[in-house]
């Protein structure tokens, strides 16, 4: 599967500009891509005010602006995940992301579950719960948000679920770029799981966004990634061979000593799903 990640400035999406998420699904599909990344809440403003998301949060079910984009994915036949300020039927806000297949199905829709600090904390509700894969041309895709990949049960707990690729929405600032430099090809390695990480590059109103987006396979070799100043379009290809391949290699899953740290939630040890996840 070829995967397109998009770097993009901290508001290049703003205003209902789904003519820019258009031109980007036109370069993405003319390098051959099936599937098109966007950074965390890019069609909000990361930034966006607590007392403005009322008038700009998105309902899942009757957004204007979400059911364009999944016109978008199928005018251009191409899979979009994009991410947003999604308020409920009770008022709540969540820091939310939407799967989006070719043919305009929604394929996941998650609520941010680790929130980071103040700036999540102060106008978010955390969501309460961890998706599991879809399958998607070939490959188990499930999403996280940004913070989310910083905690490595949560990796391991869609690596354990079956997932291949963790698609990563995320609005990372300076000076935290070693999250995208180190602890991604990490989180990948260990895992043996690929993932794709989505961030803003620039300036936005009070954060400096630190760009290196990036593409990883299992093994944790950056097949992509994109500096801290310029806007990029990432593509890689990441195969089904390969990542069953680099299982057979990593087998730290296999290699834990479950006895001697025992998982809180027995039901997802990796002797309950077998081979299958080797």
């Amino acid at each position: 599967m070829r995967i397109a990640v998009a770097q993009i400035a901290p508001k290049a999406l703003l205003n209902n500009n789904l003519a820019r998420l258009s031109d980007l699904c036109v370069q993405a599909k003319q390098q051959g891509a099936e599937l098109l990344l966007t950074p965390e809440m890019a069609l909000n403003d990361y930034e966006i005010k607590k007392q403005d998301l009322g008038r700009n949060a998105l309902f899942i079910n009757s957004s204007e602006t979400l059911h364009k984009a999944q016109q978008l994915a199928m005018q251009h036949q191409i899979a979009l995940v994009v991410g947003f300020a999604e308020q409920d039927d009770q008022g709540r806000f969540y820091n939310s992301a939407i799967f989006i297949s070719a043919s305009g199905e929604l394929l996941q829709h998650y609520r941010k579950t680790h929130l980071y600090g103040d700036l999540d904390r102060n106008r978010f509700v955390k969501g309460d719960q961890l998706l599991k894969p879809v399958f998607y041309c070939g490959l188990n895709i499930s999403l996280a948000i940004c913070y989310d990949i910083e905690f490595p049960e949560l990796a391991r707990f869609h690596r354990q679920h079956g997932c291949d690729l963790l698609l990563v929405p995320t609005a990372n600032m300076h000076p935290y770029h070693q999250v995208a430099t180190h602890m991604i090809p990490v989180r990948a390695m260990e895992n043996a799981m690929a993932i794709a990480y989505c961030n803003f590059v620039g300036l936005g109103d009070q954060l400096d966004y630190c760009g290196y987006s990036s593409i990883c396979a299992a093994n944790g070799k950056r097949l992509a990634i994109a500096d801290d100043k310029h806007e990029s379009l990432l593509i890689a290809d990441i195969n089904a061979a390969d990542i069953q391949q680099t299982r057979h290699e990593l087998t730290y899953l296999n290699d834990r000593r479950l006895d001697l740290y025992p998982s809180t939630n027995k039901e997802n040890t990796i002797s309950q799903y077998g081979a299958e996840y080797v």
